[in-house]
């Protein structure tokens, strides 16, 4: 059930295993070993995807900054 960490791993992969851990949890079938190594293999995953997260908005954030440098510039040169 408990998969290592992938550092190739895709956000959406890592979104689904995620999802699927949680729902195994509440399923509230596990025993105490198998709901402890979910949990730790959940907010593995849930880093993960969270600095995948921060890193698309930093680099949405780049590149609005320069389309609206862009267009400040074209602005200023008419």
């Amino acid at each position: 059930m408990v998969a290592k960490t992938n550092k190739t791993q895709s956000f959406e992969t890592a979104l689904a295993e995620l999802e699927q851990v949680v729902a195994d949890m509440e399923s509230g079938k596990l025993a105490l070993e198998d709901s402890l190594a979910a949990y730790k293999r959940g907010a593995e995953l849930l880093s993960f995807c969270r600095s995948r997260l921060d890193d698309a908005q930093q680099q949405v954030r780049v590149l609005e900054e320069g389309v609206l440098k862009d267009f400040s510039a074209s602005g200023d040169a008419n």
